[in-house]
């Protein structure tokens, strides 16, 4: 039985009762792509974008902006050739003056919109996040 049973293919949810090396497993059982940013250290949007990036392999040139963060989850890896899904953890998130709930609400509507690019192309994108 599947992990994923009752969790829709294209969705930006709370980690809540799910542990992160289950997920990975459930990725590996679907043979889906997994991807890990551990978050906790970051404190500014910079630092934030910038464990993202280093966590997922995005480029060198990569923008550390929300933009570029949208174009690294669906132009780059759409051309990286046949997609079979995507499990994402971002885990947590920071809580802090410098990376505030709009912050957050901001980061989290890019993987939403990711998420929706993903739906589009019938490719699960399912992410999963927590805060501090």
């Amino acid at each position: 039985m599947s992990l994923f049973k009752t969790v829709p293919p294209n969705i930006v949810q709370s980690i809540r009762a799910f542990r992160v090396n289950e997920l990975q497993q459930e990725a590996a059982h679907l043979e889906q792509h997994f991807l890990y940013a551990y978050c906790a250290e970051a404190v500014t949007k910079q630092q934030v974008l910038s464990t993202i990036a280093s966590a997922f392999h995005f480029p060198r040139h990569f923008g550390k902006n929300f933009d570029a963060l949208h174009d690294c989850l669906t132009d780059l890896t759409h051309k990286a050739g046949k997609q079979i899904g995507f499990v994402v953890v971002l885990e947590q998130l920071p809580n802090t003056q410098k990376f505030d709930k709009e912050a957050r609400e901001t980061l989290l509507d890019v993987f939403r919109d990711a998420a929706d690019y993903w739906a589009e192309k019938k490719v699960p994108f399912r992410v999963f996040y927590s805060f501090q």
